[in-house]
């Protein structure tokens, strides 16, 4: 990677962190520092289990067990089974109290106070651009932010990207998605050395899959890409695409194929984008309308 890009973000760090006031001891003087507003504003009115919390704030267990304390200790919230929050009571929950809420509804005004002193000294038609600037970097940090690994295909998470990957085709495809009459796709197939499942996150939650066949004396085959609409548009899609191939690749094999259905538009483009070219059928898959086969750079 360039040197003028790492610098030029770290420059942006800086920049942000400053004028949100990252920086302070007391953030928005309200006596306590960023981390601790942050988590009492993501335990919010409603409540919030801790594991949701750790995962969404990507902070490990022990930094996030003494930010609760500290709260706790200031009156603020109360953390507790999660029935309280209509959740299992196995499960650990956090709750603001009357002084938390009421601490809470400050930082919210103080919030677009903030927001209001960034905005005011520009010009409409500048204000505009750096909020249209903000939409695209926050849309970009989040795909920075998803993380593509291995995944066993047993995995609970996997299973649910699967549901999801099949509830998706069979509301796109004109005959809808039988199981039944596409070729199966086996756990054995997708763990090493016979292939792999790649599932990515986004805070600890899956929001997309694929998987890739390492066939003896064939091309690796490509399977099951999904990415959810909360992250569509965000180029996940071709990194799952890439880390596939690649794990093909740094394994020997020098092509890749795959087959699919001629109303995933978007799919379609994305392969030929991709340096993918259609090629005769390879298989009998009963809802495959296109065919596609890729040389991989060694």
């Amino acid at each position: 990677m360039k040197a003028e890009l790492i610098a030029a973000a770290r420059r942006f760090n800086r920049t942000v962190t400053q004028r949100v006031g990252a920086l302070d001891d007391e953030y928005m003087a309200r006596g306590r520092p960023l981390a601790q507003a942050r988590l009492l504003w993501e335990i919010g009115p409603g409540g919030a289990e801790v594991a949701v919390l750790r995962a969404r704030l990507g902070l490990d267990s022990g930094y996030l067990s003494r930010l609760l304390r500290t709260l706790e200790g200031d009156g603020l919230v109360t953390v507790g089974p999660a029935d309280q929050v209509g959740g299992d009571a196995r499960v650990r929950a956090a709750v603001l109290t009357d002084a938390g809420r009421a601490e809470w509804a400050e930082l919210d005004r103080r919030s677009d106070e903030l927001a209001w002193s960034i905005l005011e000294p520009l010009t409409e038609q500048r204000r505009e651009r750096l909020v249209a600037a903000m939409a695209e970097v926050e849309r970009l940090l989040i795909a920075s932010m998803v993380v593509i690994e291995p995944c066993p295909p047993s995995d609970p998470r996997a299973r649910a990207c699967v549901r999801a990957y099949a509830r998706d085709i069979a509301r796109r495809f004109d005959d809808g998605f039988d199981p039944a009459l596409s070729n199966p796709v086996h756990d054995e197939e997708l763990v090493p050395p016979a292939g792999v499942f790649l599932l990515a996150t986004l805070n600890a939650e899956p929001v997309g899959c694929g998987a890739v066949k390492l066939h003896r004396d064939a091309p690796a085959e490509i399977k099951r890409v999904w990415v959810a609409d909360s992250v569509r548009g965000l180029g996940i899609g071709r990194r799952m695409l890439d880390e596939l191939e690649r794990y093909a690749a740094e394994r020997g094999w020098a092509a890749c194929r795959l087959d699919t259905n001629g109303n995933l538009t978007e799919a379609i483009a994305m392969y030929r984008s991709a340096g993918y070219r259609e090629i005769e059928p390879y298989n009998t898959e009963y809802y495959a309308h296109h065919w596609f086969e890729k040389h991989l750079a060694p």
